[in-house]
C-alpha cells in the first residue's frame, strides 16, 4: 500500500514537471515571436510594396516658412471711398452715370433743381454791385473827412456798410461754391460731383425724386489702394510685425493666390472675439479686378528658416501622435511549402517597416518640418510615399497569410 502511494506521488510530480516545462517553452516561444515582430513593425511583401508604390528617401534641410493663418476681407482706406450727398435738397433733374462707371474727380454725376440757388446768386450779385458803389463812396468820404469838409461820422457809416456788403457777398459766394454753382451765373440747378476718382457703386436716387440733405446719393470707390483687413487672434499678435509677407487666396474666386505686405496693426480689439485687425497692402499687379468686401484666407509668413524636413505625405497621424516609417535593414523570407523557385520566394519576402514617432513643425511648399523624438540610424531609408498605406496595414494587424 505504501509503495502504491509513493508511485502515485511520483507520477503526479512527473506530470507537473512536464506541464511546467511545456508552459515555459510556450512562453519563451511567444516572447521570441514578439521580439521578432513588435507592434511598431509592419510587414509588407515585395509585391505589396511595388503595387502601392512605396518610395523611400532621407531627411532634407529645407528653407520653410512658419505661418499664422488668418481670415479677413479686402478693403480700401477711408480716403479712397466716398459717400456722395448734397448740402441742399432738391428734385433730381438728370443722372449722368451708371453703377460700375469710372469717373474722375469733379465729374458731374447728377443735377438737382432748387429755386433757392438762383436767389443765392442774386444776393451775391446784388452785394457785389453795392460793394462797387460803396468802395467809390468810401474813397470820397475818406478824402472829405481828412479835409474836414464832412463829419467823420458819415465816413464811418460808409465804411461800415462796405464791410457788411463784403461779408454778405462772401457768405453767398461760399454757399454757392460749396454747392459747385457759379456765383456769377443764373440757374436753379445744383450739380452733384464726384469728390474722388473711382468707380460708381450704388446709386440711391432716381430721376424726379426729391433728394434730401445728409442722405447718400452715390458711392464712389477708388480700388487703386486696395488692402486686406485680417483678423489675428490675441495669442498670435506678438509674432506680427510690419513688413511681413502675406499669401492669401480669394475663397470664392477659385482660390486665386495673391501676395501682400503688412503695413499696419491696430492697437485695439475689433470685436468680442478678441481679434485685432492687421492691414496688408496688396501688390498692385494683383489688385486688378478686386472689389471691397471679398472674403480671403491668408497665411502670414512670420519666419523663414532652414529646418530638417520630409515630404508632407511621409508624416502620418495615429491618434494624437505623428509617425514616420523607416525600412528595417533585416529582410526575412517566409519558408513555405511550394516556394521552390527563387523568384517566387522573392515575391513573398517580407519588407519590415518600423514606426518612429516625430513632432511635426510647419508645413510649406509640400514639405513638413520633423523633429525626431528618438534617434534613427544614419542614412536610414524613410518612407516618403505610401506611409498612409503602411499605417492602414498596421491597424489591420500587420500579419499576412501567403
Amino acid at each position: 500500500m505504501k509503495n502504491i502511494i509513493i508511485r502515485k506521488i511520483s507520477q503526479f510530480l512527473l506530470s507537473f514537471a512536464v506541464l511546467l516545462i511545456v508552459s515555459c517553452t510556450e512562453k519563451k516561444t511567444e516572447e521570441k515571436h514578439g521580439e521578432e515582430k513588435p507592434s511598431t513593425i509592419t510587414a509588407l511583401t515585395e509585391v505589396q510594396a511595388k503595387t502601392i508604390g512605396i518610395e523611400t528617401g532621407n531627411i532634407e534641410m529645407k528653407n520653410l516658412n512658419t505661418v499664422i493663418k488668418a481670415n479677413g476681407y479686402t478693403a480700401v482706406p477711408p480716403q479712397n471711398r466716398a459717400d456722395v450727398s448734397t448740402l441742399i435738397g432738391g428734385v433730381v433733374k438728370d443722372i449722368f452715370v451708371l453703377e460700375g462707371t469710372f469717373v474722375t474727380k469733379g465729374k458731374t454725376l447728377a443735377t438737382l433743381q432748387n429755386l433757392d440757388v438762383s436767389e443765392m446768386q442774386e444776393e451775391y450779385q446784388s452785394a457785389m454791385a453795392n460793394i462797387e458803389y460803396l468802395e467809390q463812396e468810401f474813397i470820397r468820404q475818406k478824402t472829405l473827412s481828412e479835409e474836414n469838409v464832412n463829419p467823420r461820422k458819415t465816413f464811418q457809416e460808409v465804411k461800415s456798410k462796405l464791410a457788411s456788403e463784403r461779408a454778405k457777398a462772401q457768405a453767398a459766394k461760399n454757399k454757392l461754391q460749396a454747392l459747385n454753382v457759379n456765383p456769377k451765373g443764373s440757374t436753379s440747378l445744383v450739380p452733384i460731383v464726384a469728390p474722388i476718382s473711382g468707380y460708381v457703386g450704388k446709386i440711391s436716387i432716381t430721376k424726379g425724386a426729391f433728394a434730401e440733405t445728409g442722405v447718400t446719393l452715390f458711392e464712389v470707390v477708388d480700388n487703386s489702394q486696395m488692402h486686406l483687413d485680417l483678423n489675428v487672434f490675441e495669442k498670435d499678435l506678438g509674432k506680427i510685425s510690419i513688413g511681413q509677407e502675406v499669401d492669401f487666396v480669394l475663397t470664392n474666386q477659385s482660390n486665386k493666390s495673391i501676395k501682400g505686405t503688412i503695413f499696419g496693426v491696430n492697437k485695439s480689439f475689433s470685436n468680442e472675439s478678441k481679434t485685432v485687425a492687421v492691414h496688408a497692402k496688396i501688390n498692385p499687379a494683383d489688385a486688378k479686378g478686386l472689389i471691397p468686401g471679398m472674403y480671403v484666407a491668408a497665411n502670414i509668413n512670420i519666419s523663414n528658416q532652414t529646418v530638417p524636413a520630409l515630404p508632407k505625405d511621409a508624416v502620418v497621424r495615429n491618434g494624437d501622435k505623428y509617425f514616420i516609417y523607416i525600412r528595417e535593414a533585416k529582410q526575412a523570407t517566409k519558408k513555405e511549402e511550394g516556394h521552390e523557385h527563387n523568384e517566387e520566394a522573392k515575391e513573398h519576402a517580407e519588407i519590415l517597416f518600423r514606426a518612429v514617432e516625430v513632432a511635426p513643425g510647419t508645413t510649406d511648399l509640400g514639405y513638413t518640418e520633423v523633429k525626431l523624438i528618438e534617434e534613427i540610424p544614419s542614412g536610414a531609408e524613410i518612407v516618403i510615399k505610401g506611409a498612409y498605406y503602411i499605417l492602414a496595414q498596421s491597424k489591420g494587424g500587420g500579419e499576412h497569410e501567403h
